[in-house]
């Protein structure tokens, strides 16, 4: 008697799902983006947690639980500031350079990263020092720790940026070495 195999995942699943999130795209489109946005601002929190915990657990130091608040700041975050503001960044490119402009691609990716992206990221410090109810020196210090490192590399200019790279590589590796250990 042959043996039918029975398939682990509904392929017509992932397609209705597919076809659900499209519809409400249309419908709601900043909502949608907004509750998608939270949703996976959380879960990139939880797997932050998670990958520390393995990571400490390995190394034998003590494992502390998930922290709660950290998925909630990011869901806020995501629901109320990256939703909203990426979906009218994003169409106001449409609207600033449409296809039809030359080179369209390459400057939206210029806009994109020499402008957007660095504002995005002073406004994601700014917004999680709200969330955490942490005061004005500790926002100016992950700003100078963490900021201006992603601001120089786009801005260092090119004969320079072989020897910043490298200086950076080297901490980097350093971090490795001693993760490894």
């Amino acid at each position: 008697m042959p043996v039918q195999s029975l398939p682990i995942r509904d392929s017509a699943f992932h397609v209705r799902l597919l076809h659900q999130y499209l519809i409400l795209l249309k419908n709601y489109p900043i909502l949608t983006k907004s509750v998608t946005s939270g949703i996976l601002s959380a879960m990139g929190n939880l797997l932050s947690q998670a990958l520390e915990a393995k990571r400490k657990a390995k190394e034998g130091t003590p494992v502390k639980e998930i922290d709660i608040s950290g998925p909630a700041r990011f869901a806020i975050y995501g629901l109320l500031i990256t939703g909203p503001v990426s979906h009218y960044f994003y169409q106001f490119m449409e609207v600033l350079m449409p296809t039809t402009v030359p080179y369209c691609m390459v400057k939206r990716l210029l806009l994109d990263r020499l402008i957007f992206a660095p504002a995005f990221l002073l406004l994601f410090f700014f917004v999680m020092n709200i969330l955490e109810c942490t005061w004005w020196a500790d926002f100016q210090s992950k700003v100078n720790s963490s900021y201006w490192p992603f601001i120089n590399i786009n801005y260092v200019a090119v004969e320079f940026r072989v020897l910043f790279a490298n200086m950076v590589a080297l901490f980097w590796y350093a971090y490795l070495a001693s993760v490894r250990k």
